[in-house]
């Protein structure tokens, strides 16, 4: 069986809200790029969150890692290029954002995620088979 592209690249341009009086990108709108490019992500595979709470399962990230290596700047496109690398017994997605005219590095990290299930609020300890099936994987 090959290898699912378990990747995307998200185009985020910073607007007038998302930057300090500097005129760099607050640093904690850095997870709401995160957050656009893991969605558009898991839209891909037809897993949104919508899909998601259909299918019984809330997703809700236990753990988030950034580096911030450069600034973004107003109005300066970035990509967010995320990748899942991780879905056995959690989620786990990582993140480069990059300057898009440059390829600048600007921020590195991850998240992670944990299946709860919506009807007995408990955490699954293996990911259910609906995101193995989603996302084109196996063990």
């Amino acid at each position: 069986m090959s290898t699912p592209d378990l990747t995307h690249a998200h185009v985020v341009r910073p607007e007038f809200y998302d930057v300090d009086p500097m005129g760099i990108v607050w640093h904690g709108n850095y997870v709401k790029f995160f957050e656009a490019a893991r969605a558009a992500l898991f839209e891909k595979f037809n897993y949104g969150y919508r899909q998601m709470g259909e299918s019984g399962y809330a997703w809700p990230i236990v753990d988030i890692r950034l580096k911030y290596v450069a600034s973004a700047t107003y109005g300066e496109p970035v990509v967010v290029h995320c990748k899942v690398v991780e879905w056995e017994n959690r989620v786990r997605v990582e993140y480069v954002i990059r300057e898009q005219s440059t390829g600048r590095k600007l921020t590195t990290g991850y998240t992670i995620q944990v299946a709860i299930d919506v009807a007995t609020r408990e955490m699954c300890y293996v990911c259910p088979q609906v995101l193995w099936d989603r996302l084109g994987v196996s063990a």
